[in-house]
């Protein structure tokens, strides 16, 4: 095996969804390169391959060089330029873990690497997770607008049913639990995330509220008083009738993974046209959240 390095260089905006996707889907090792006033210019990622196979090389590159054009025209800027060069062996498998230490995902939520050690305070609720290779650190603003949004939603009703579509690492499924969900279920179409999750709620002994699986939606019954879906705009267009139907009527329906301006308008749209009231909507930078409500007489299914 050796060690392939990774450069991205481009707009800064596209760096924090570069690095989640380099260290949740290839299981690579990531460092940022930043200028005199702190901004990320550029990154570099470490994978592991076969010893000289150049075509593994460039096959390695073709993912993410998709995902940084994608990333590059929902923002509007060029697209970053990506390259690749062999490196001097190394465990990079696992040593992207220094660069993911405990951090406070919102006020009074801690996220915690399995491999660190933290010591709670006593306002602090912890959530001990490894991504492995799921998708989802915390580290992304859309995590963040989802969990203030859905906290608010959770805490006004005592032992709230919550259904968390695209689970991935179980983050927004725990964090349900500890603000006083009865019941939750994380759901994703990747096994791999659905092992990972299951392992992080066993570890954070919330087995008993939160129940990980990949049934398809449309095989899910409900519904259930919020709904949380953290995906992509074009993800939510196609399941926004399962969604809407999943969200009990007077329920709470809160989705993020949105580029502030038409992407937020156009789901607005479409959601209003299955009686899916716009009660919030919360920014972070260029990323949106939204938190709807289903009127009584919405689509039920």
């Amino acid at each position: 095996m050796e060690s392939v390095k990774i450069t991205i260089a481009g707009d800064a905006r596209l760096m924090e969804p570069l690095s989640d996707f380099l260290i949740g889907v290839m299981g690579a090792a990531v460092e940022m390169v930043v200028d005199d006033t702190g901004s990320v210019t550029a990154m570099h990622g470490f994978i592991e391959q076969d010893a000289g196979d150049e075509r593994s090389r460039v096959r390695a590159l073709e993912p993410i060089t998709r995902y940084a054009a994608e990333l590059a025209g929902l923002f509007g800027v060029p697209v970053p330029q990506v390259e690749s060069e062999p490196v001097a062996d190394q465990d990079w498998a696992t040593s992207w873990q220094a660069y993911f230490k405990p951090f406070s995902l919102i006020p009074g939520l801690v996220i915690v690497p399995s491999w660190e050690s933290y010591q709670r305070r006593d306002h602090e609720q912890v959530i001990v997770m490894d991504p492995g290779m799921a998708f989802g650190t915390g580290h992304h603003a859309t995590t963040r607008l989802c969990l203030r949004l859905l906290e608010a939603a959770v805490r006004k009703t005592a032992d709230s049913s919550v259904l968390d579509v695209g689970t991935g690492t179980g983050i927004l499924a725990m964090a349900a639990a500890l603000f006083g969900a009865g019941s939750v279920i994380g759901v994703d179409n990747d096994e791999v995330a659905v092992g990972i999750a299951t392992t992080n709620v066993r570890n954070n002994d919330l087995a008993d509220r939160v129940v990980v699986t990949s049934t398809p939606l449309p095989e899910l019954g409900g519904p259930f008083q919020v709904v949380v879906a953290n995906i992509v705009h074009d993800t939510l267009a196609e399941l926004a009738d399962e969604l809407t139907r999943l969200t009990a009527p007077g329920g709470e329906l809160i989705i993020s993974g949105l580029i502030c301006g038409e992407q937020v308008m156009s789901l607005v749209r479409r959601f209003a046209s299955l009686s899916m009231c716009l009660e919030e909507q919360a920014q972070e930078g260029e990323w949106c959240a939204l938190r709807l409500k289903k009127q009584s007489d919405g689509r039920d299914g």
